[in-house]
């Protein structure tokens, strides 16, 4: 997938920490159709399992038509085929993973609450960047919070903008009409009653 010359809006799905990988199929298999984007993300797997389920997520991705893109890890996404990968601040250059996911591999870059951190990003070789978080989230309870007009004011880089944190299907409106190309949504999927439905508000959200 050409990231650079794609427009993506809607759900960026992110994986929760499930260990047994047969479940972790089970529960994105449902909501997958109404993601634009997948992350792996699994912050509590050792190396062998992450493998196992990247592995295991990218038949059901090809199947749906839906980027599978590797949270913290470059090399992972590289060795297993992955659409690309996404890169915290302490995950390692940004331009040596271009290099070596090839030019049409999504790379993403956290860049918290920081335009300039996200204009050296795309420097270097990111396709799109995040910015948060917004709103208080349970994944990250600390992280400092992110002003909506962060979004309005982020026109350069020309990249698809990402917002995370806390987000819910009625502040994701907000949220797309203040700028954001995309959500990252954890637990606001997965932990829902009926995440199918809520994946679909998510995506609404951006009926615009």
């Amino acid at each position: 997938m050409n990231a650079r010359s794609a427009a993506p809006r809607g759900l960026y799905l992110l994986t929760p920490d499930e260990p047994d990988t047969a479940r972790l199929l089970a529960r994105v298999a449902p909501v997958l159709p109404h993601a634009t984007w997948l992350q792996y993300r699994n912050k509590r797997a050792d190396a062998a399992q992450r493998r196992a389920q990247v592995h295991a997520l990218l038949p059901l991705c090809r199947a749906t038509g839906v980027p599978l893109i590797v949270n913290d890890d470059w090399q992972l996404a590289a060795d297993t085929g992955a659409d690309g990968a996404h890169l915290g601040r302490d995950d390692g250059a940004l331009g040596e993973a271009r290099a070596a996911l090839g030019a049409e591999a999504i790379l993403g870059a956290s860049c918290y609450a920081d335009i300039a951190c996200a204009q050296a990003a795309v420097t270097a070789g990111a396709s799109y960047v995040a910015f948060g978080a917004f709103f208080p989230s349970p994944t990250k309870p600390g992280a400092p919070l992110a002003p909506k007009a962060l979004l309005r004011e982020a026109t350069l880089p020309p990249v698809p903008r990402v917002a995370i944190g806390g987000i819910t299907p009625d502040n994701a409106r907000q949220l797309a009409a203040a700028g954001a190309d995309l959500v990252a949504v954890i637990s606001g999927v997965f932990d829902a009653r009926h995440p199918a439905a809520a994946a679909r508000a998510y995506r609404a959200a951006f009926d615009l």
